[in-house]
């Protein structure tokens, strides 16, 4: 490791995982200036199970952390937390080491108290996440909720949304339903489970029918009784670039808790991205693209089965207007063209790439 870096960006996951690959690594593509990009071990996610399986790879991030922390970068870009085992002592060290350090966060980690197992209680990411708050000399934020806790904290917060980029997803050509129907759904296998908050209103329209779930994600069976109206595509940039446009209706089920409510909507934005007609959860940020996009918003199982069978009983037509406003809404106002001048001038990078 070298004494100086110039810029320097960390993350606690590889390009793979999706809140890193989009809130870090899709704008570092775009900019002309080089950063020295810490992702800690490099794996999908800091699970602590899947921590467990690699600790060679989590004793060398460590020991990076240590390094960086030696040196005064000119920039530094901290996305989420730099440890999954740190209880904020990183996030101070390294943000306070840099000329100019900006903490970026995309979720509630503020209210992530550490529910679901021991080895999460010990290093809970509310604390840190007020601690990296509190010490950056700047803050973005993925939306106006997580703005504004963290303007309790911090007198200068941006928000920028998570974006996507519009020409990465192959666009809907034809609105003529498949047969049988097909809805479908995109994401990490940690949120698969919010699909079992539908399971009523997902049985009840096959039954209707006969419509079936794609599931971009992951291979392994994990939705129980769902698993036998589901088909299941591995995740890759290629299956995301092509599967949407496969499909008829996506769907974006949250649990109403706290923690959703600092969700950024990045699903729904991908189907729009793809011009693909969908239903989602009306909270947080949902609601908001959900409006734009003038699509349905759905609650408990008899809304989330009547806001399906309405997109399916509609004509092609309206579904097809519904798919182009979307992808117009994306292209306007949630892609990383769109954002990257207010995103570099966060960083104060200067002149970005053309």
């Amino acid at each position: 490791m070298e004494d100086f870096l110039d810029h320097c960006a960390i993350t606690p996951y590889g390009r793979r995982a999706g809140s890193s690959r989009v809130r870090v690594f899709e704008w570092l593509d775009r900019v002309d200036t080089d950063f020295t990009v810490s992702s800690y071990a490099s794996l999908a996610d800091a699970a602590p199970s899947r921590l467990a399986r690699h600790p060679v790879s989590v004793a060398r991030a460590e020991l990076r952390l240590h390094r960086l922390s030696s040196t005064r970068p000119r920039r530094l870009l901290l996305h989420r937390e730099a440890s999954p085992l740190s209880r904020g002592w990183w996030e101070r060290r390294l943000l306070t080491c840099a000329e100019f350090a900006v903490y970026d966060f995309d979720d509630a980690l503020q209210w992530d108290r550490g529910a679901g197992g021991l080895a999460r209680r010990l290093a809970p990411k509310a604390g840190k996440a007020r601690t990296a708050v509190s010490h950056a000399n700047r803050v973005i934020a993925g939306n106006d909720v997580l703005a504004d806790w963290a303007a309790r904290h911090h007198g200068d917060v941006v928000v920028i949304p998570s974006c996507v980029a519009p020409e990465d997803y192959t666009p809907k050509t034809s609105y003529a339903l498949h047969d049988p129907p097909r809805l479908g759904w995109i994401g990490s296998p940690h949120n698969e489970a919010y699909l079992l908050l539908v399971a009523g209103a997902l049985e009840e329209v096959h039954r209707r029918c006969g419509a079936r779930l794609t599931l971009v994600g992951a291979a392994r069976r994990s939705l129980g009784r769902l698993e036998a109206l589901i088909d299941r595509v591995a995740w890759s940039p290629d299956s995301q670039r092509t599967a949407l446009a496969d499909v008829d209706i996506g769907l974006m089920p949250l649990p109403v808790t706290d923690y959703s409510l600092g969700k950024c909507g990045y699903k729904l934005l991908q189907y729009g991205a793809a011009g693909l007609p969908a239903v989602a959860t009306p909270i947080g940020a949902n609601a908001d693209i959900l409006r734009q996009f003038q699509m349905p918003a759905a609650g408990d199982d008899a809304e989330w089965a009547e806001a399906i069978r309405g997109l399916l009983d509609g004509s092609d037509a309206t579904r097809e207007r519904l798919g182009r406003r979307a992808r117009a809404v994306v292209g306007r106002r949630y892609s990383f063209d769109v954002w990257l001048p207010r995103w570099t001038a966060a960083l104060e990078l200067g002149e970005v790439a053309s």
